[in-house]
């Protein structure tokens, strides 16, 4: 068959270690023999980074505001060690951060569902969507050590210079520590815009949670905004649309979560949503079958895994041996990024053939065939263990026979 043509550029952030050894056999076997692929590509690599002083990372992200979508490779966010072992200029910051914060982006994690792996909640039969709102709080904090004897307060200095004070606490009897964290409104309006679009596109109820009874002012700031928004601008299209939103407190909610069926997007702080997000994907299997999307208001797509760049196979394929490396997520970037570039670009066949790839992937699992990991939790009978390049090459087996 004929190639299928693009128009728009896919921007294409490659990765580090064992991800971007697999990013590249993905497009080997899956894409490119059906595909012309357009993509502006940029090297996200950690050495690349570190030679461009990490002005790749903002090229990338200033590439897909112009583009509209993007599809990533998981990256390492180095810590000290990780210094040493790259040789780095300095301890670059995550560049999800980075994108997040240039994109204004909202992180929506979805888990894939594979007959033989069991959630560990069993009531889940839908999967849950977790909403994570990507700025501020205790990832933008300041922090001090506070020694004994030492008052904290809280001050605000307003634009002519007239101070607002408050009382943290007074350390009498004991050393202590003290934190400072900010919210915008500009931002938390984004992130209950790009929610509520998502679940209107999703078709799929909104739950949102804080703990407003507790943090009276910083919580209750982010309740306000999303019931001042979600009344004014999208009340009529979420009863038009037969979904719900809804708001209660964040351990009302977990209650709430894992008593349910699933089949809704859960929103969360930033904070909450990095814990439960990752809670979430163990429950219903594994972080290799969470897919991951940044959402921008303005209606910008970043696609990845949520897995990170799964160093210990790396290291053991640098030695020649052959890993057994789940690459669904990966390849869930691809087909998200490439369905959307499709959606937006009207060429149906590229849809079409996501589609078609993202069943060829969960029959090849169902049919028993998978990576190390996922067949220890698979509750299938005859399973086969097999090395990541052959279990891309089974799925292009069954994608062959779809197309």
């Amino acid at each position: 068959m004929a190639k299928i043509q693009m128009k728009t550029p896919l921007v294409e952030m490659d990765g580090d270690e064992m991800t971007r050894i697999i990013w590249q056999m993905i497009k080997d076997i899956l894409l490119t023999p059906y595909i012309d692929l357009n993509t502006q590509y940029y090297d996200l690599g950690l050495k690349h980074r570190d030679e461009t002083n990490d002005q790749v990372t903002v090229d990338s992200a200033n590439a897909t505001k112009k583009y509209g979508v993007a599809v990533k490779c998981a990256t390492i966010t180095p810590n000290a060690a990780r210094v040493e072992e790259y040789n780095l200029k300095e301890m670059w910051k995550s560049p999800n951060g980075t994108i997040r914060a240039i994109l204004d982006g909202t992180v929506f994690r979805k888990p894939i569902l594979v007959k033989g792996i069991t959630p560990y909640i069993p009531t889940w039969t839908k999967p849950i969507t977790i909403a994570r709102h990507a700025y501020g709080d205790i990832y933008k904090n300041t922090e001090l050590k506070v020694s004994d004897g030492s008052k904290a307060e809280l001050v605000v200095t307003d634009k002519d210079g007239n101070e607002t004070r408050a009382l943290i606490h007074e350390f009498k009897g004991s050393d202590g520590i003290v934190q400072g964290v900010h919210n915008l409104d500009a931002s938390i309006s984004s992130f209950a815009r790009a929610c509520f679009n998502y679940a209107l596109d999703a078709k799929e109820d909104l739950w949102f949670a804080t703990k407003d009874t507790i943090s009276k002012t910083y919580d209750h700031r982010f309740k306000d905004i999303f019931a001042e928004i979600y009344a004014n601008e999208y009340e009529d299209k979420f009863k038009a649309n037969g979904i719900e939103y809804f708001y209660t407190l964040i351990d009302d909610v977990i209650a709430r979560v894992v008593r349910s069926n699933g089949g809704f997007i859960w929103a969360c702080k930033n904070y909450d949503g990095d814990v439960m997000s990752d809670m979430l994907a163990t429950a219903f299997g594994s972080l290799g079958l969470m897919t991951s999307v940044l959402v921008s208001p303005t209606g910008v797509y970043e696609y990845e895994a949520a897995h990170g760049t799964v160093t210990r196979h790396y290291y053991n394929y640098l030695k020649g041996e052959k890993t057994s490396t789940n690459p669904i997520a990966t390849i869930f970037a691809w087909t998200g990024a490439l369905r959307k570039r499709g959606e937006l670009d009207n060429i149906p066949e590229l849809s079409a053939f996501a589609d078609k790839l993202e069943k060829a992937s969960i029959a090849t699992m169902e049919d028993g065939i998978m990576d190390k990991n996922l067949a220890l939790i698979s509750t299938l009978e005859n399973k086969k263990t097999v090395d990541t390049e052959t279990f891309l090459k089974e799925i292009k087996v069954r994608l062959d026979a779809l197309l």
